[in-house]
């Protein structure tokens, strides 16, 4: 079972992605963080395998946010998933430690498929990266 942990200041995504990989097989969703202040203290107490990242957050950013966690967490893995597309993004996520980055959006699959990729250790970065 591949735990996740939702990062998203919108609760509209939270509740729509975690509706989705409730019923994804094989995923679970193990908490919810709503910015990058809260994400420390609720990774310590779920123990997620991945951590579905906004990057741009309140407080502190989803980059930020990543490199904290990683430092505590190493074994953790983050996917980015977020509406942003500046130029630079993708590589501060990789910077920051992050396994790979995925458009909001997007197809439901594609979330599904790029979660279970970067659970199994590989990366999950847009064609092209």
């Amino acid at each position: 079972m591949i735990r996740v942990l939702i990062v998203d200041d919108h609760p509209s995504v939270r509740q729509g992605v975690s509706q989705l990989l409730n019923h994804a097989d094989g995923i679970t969703v193990v908490g919810e963080c709503t910015d990058g202040d809260q994400v420390l203290g609720t990774a310590r107490d779920v123990e997620p395998d991945v951590v579905l990242m906004d990057l741009n957050l309140r407080g502190t950013s989803g980059l930020d946010a990543t490199r904290a966690l990683l430092r505590l967490q190493p074994w953790t893995r983050v996917l980015m998933f977020t509406a942003s597309a500046l130029s630079g993004n993708v590589e501060d996520a990789a910077r920051a430690g992050a396994m790979g980055y995925l458009f909001k959006g997007g197809d439901p699959e594609a979330l599904l498929t790029a979660l279970r990729t970067v659970a199994r250790g590989r990366t999950a970065w847009p064609a092209g990266q």
